[in-house]
């Protein structure tokens, strides 16, 4: 790490969003989102505040449509940051796992900078939507973030009968992955946490 600073900013545009990026990975918490969608701004606020990240996101997207394309580009641009925010990863820790309760909820995260995008996702919502949110998405926004930020994602919800709280503990549980994983390793400073030398 040798004292550099860890951030990054993305701006993504194509002819369905626009989207705009910064982040600190060494941050407190601190959110300013602005998706259009307050529900993903809602989770996007627990990524932050629980991965301590400071994190801006301005995007538009087509809504009119529906917010498939606004919430996957997100997720794209979020993990495109990432990636070059972690830079060639010396000297983070890799792995990092984390459980999150919210009332009768309870997932799990566990995340690999590996260099090799995967995601593996399990949750089953009790209904379609929260508001106005197609819960189909939330998927959607992992999916974008895996494949560019090149981690490999286990995130799994283990119960829970409200959606909004299964939904809620998935963003949780992945900020504090995240932090988990790319928090600096004091026992190996310097070391590419892998045998092969790179990730």
């Amino acid at each position: 790490m040798n004292g550099m600073q860890r951030t990054a900013t993305i701006d993504r545009k194509t002819q369905e969003t626009e989207i705009h990026v910064s982040l600190n990975l060494d941050g407190t918490g601190k959110a300013q989102v602005d998706t259009g969608i307050p529900f993903l701004d809602h989770m996007l606020d627990q990524v932050a505040r629980h991965g301590l990240i400071d994190l801006q996101i301005k995007a538009t997207g087509d809504l009119e449509i529906d917010g498939h394309h606004t919430v996957e580009d997100i997720g794209i641009t979020i993990g495109q940051a990432v990636a070059s925010a972690v830079g060639d990863k010396t000297g983070i820790t890799r792995y990092g796992y984390a459980y999150v309760p919210l009332d009768e909820a309870l997932s799990r995260c566990v995340v690999d900078f590996s260099g090799r995008p995967g995601l593996v996702f399990y949750a089953q919502f009790p209904t379609q939507r929260v508001g106005e949110f197609d819960l189909e998405l939330v998927f959607e926004f992992f999916q974008g973030f895996v494949n560019h930020a090149q981690v490999t994602l286990h995130l799994d919800n283990l119960r829970g009968a409200n959606s909004h709280h299964i939904a809620e503990t998935l963003f949780k549980v992945f900020g504090r992955a995240l932090r988990a994983a790319l928090t600096p390793d004091l026992r190996a400073p310097g070391v590419v946490p892998s045998t092969k030398g790179s990730l």
